[in-house]
């Protein structure tokens, strides 16, 4: 793994938005299989992208998880979600996201986004850390 400013730069992002299970805990225990793609997450999307002027985190966060829902990517709305309400996105912002996106999505990607929203909301945060320690 390349370790620069980037790399470090994305952990920091990663811990701030995601904890520990979602920085260190994921980088620190890559295998052979995926230890590049942990880097590519880790300096290219957190820390080059994300890090860029031009768009606020609350901002970026929401356009994500705008995609996510478009993409039926479920899983990863569980996880930027918490990575959302870090970024200072409110409950209200997430919910009329949501219910937006049925008019471009359709209703059942909005369903499975709104079902990830409910199950993250409703979680304590001990039982969102172990969830996100198993899957980020």
């Amino acid at each position: 793994m390349i370790k620069d400013e980037h790399y470090d730069a994305g952990l920091a992002l990663r811990r701030a938005m995601f904890g520990s299970a979602g920085a260190e805990d994921q980088v620190e225990h890559t295998t052979d299989l995926n230890d590049k793609i942990q880097e590519v997450v880790t300096r290219y999307c957190f820390g080059d992208v994300w890090q860029r002027e031009g768009l606020d985190l609350r901002t970026r966060s929401l356009i994500t998880l705008a995609m996510l829902v478009a993409t039926g990517r479920s899983h990863e709305i569980r996880i930027h979600l918490r990575g959302a309400v870090a970024n200072g996105a409110t409950e209200e912002e997430i919910r009329e996201l949501m219910l937006h996106s049925f008019l471009y999505c359709g209703i059942p990607a909005a369903m499975d986004g709104f079902r990830a929203v409910e199950e993250m909301l409703s979680t304590s945060p001990a039982d969102v850390a172990s969830e996100e320690a198993a899957h980020v």
